[in-house]
């Protein structure tokens, strides 16, 4: 399976050129075990990804990962890692990230989601203004 579409390694390149929390654009998943990863940016190398790496070990983490590294691992039966095509990032970046360290994993539980987006909301009014 391609991992990634043109459009879509265009926007994750955009990103990457730019500053913020970007909503993940991709999320790839080993179809017979753990392992999940939501990018939200591509280097201009066309290599290196951003987004958030749970590797299943119960401590999903912020990081970086290669594209090329994903593409060659090779699972049983013939499979490879692979590109959840209903994947649609609805929050940034740091409300996954948020909601996967309550759960120990990446998780796409609304009801998690919108938990973590609000106790972010609420940190962030609390904080002096710049």
């Amino acid at each position: 399976m391609l991992l990634l579409t043109q459009d879509q390694r265009a926007r994750l390149i955009a990103n990457g050129q730019s500053r913020g929390d970007h909503a993940p654009v991709v999320k790839f998943f080993n179809p017979v075990g753990a392992g999940t990863w939501l990018l939200s940016e591509l280097d201009e190398d066309g290599d290196t990804l951003f987004g958030l790496c749970d590797l299943g070990f119960g401590c999903p983490e912020m990081g970086s990962a290669s594209l090329a590294e994903i593409a060659a691992v090779s699972l049983p039966f013939g499979l490879t890692i692979e590109r959840d095509l209903c994947f649609e990032g609805r929050f940034p970046l740091s409300i996954y990230a948020d909601a996967a360290r309550v759960a120990g994993s990446i998780t796409e539980d609304e009801a998690r989601l919108e938990a973590a987006a609000v106790a972010r909301a609420s940190e962030l009014s609390e904080l002096p203004p710049p």
